[in-house]
């Protein structure tokens, strides 16, 4: 069976759930609903990336809980344990205008309104208030340089996906 090209990494498998082969998941994102939607989950185990079809998948507080065709047992389940899962992207909810998945923003060149570049984004991280744009650069010398930019409209101007680079109204001396 060949690997979808676009997978996209939504969570890990954090132990068996009950006797039955049913699993218990971590998933990466508050909203759950394209781990839910989809109905085949392709598992990373040490390297070994195979798929499983979805019999049931449900939210379970903060994670989800699922049965897979052909684990039918506790020993099984506890066989994935730690296994990364993955979705093809067309499980994923359309996007409102503004509005971005951060695996899309990762790797994305950064520069400001000057076209002063400040690299490419590594991760994003949440704080209470917004998100922000973590973009690294080697720097001079080649110690890295790594910035925090908030993600929000007073400082990101345009987010051009396709050109694959933000522009931030933000300063290299900030």
């Amino acid at each position: 069976m060949e690997v979808p090209a676009d997978l996209v990494l939504v969570g890990h498998v954090l132990d068996a759930w009950r006797l039955d082969g049913s699993v218990k998941v971590a998933p990466y994102s508050a909203d759950a609903s394209a781990l839910l939607a989809a109905r085949e989950w392709w598992f990373d185990v040490k390297g070994a990336v195979r798929s499983f079809d979805v019999v049931s998948a449900k939210a379970h507080g903060s994670t989800v809980t699922a049965r897979l065709v052909g684990i039918v047992d506790r020993d099984a389940a506890e066989a994935l344990k730690g296994a990364r899962i993955s979705v093809p992207r067309r499980y994923f909810p359309a996007t409102d205008d503004g509005e971005y998945y951060w695996v899309d923003l990762i790797g994305l060149a950064v520069v400001n309104l000057a076209d002063e570049s400040f690299g490419t984004v590594v991760e994003l991280t949440e704080t209470g208030a917004h998100q922000n744009l973590v973009v690294r650069d080697e720097g001079e010398g080649g110690k890295p340089v790594e910035r925090m930019i908030p993600f929000v409209d007073a400082y990101v101007k345009t987010v051009d996906l396709a050109g694959r680079r933000i522009v931030v109204d933000w300063q290299a001396d900030y």
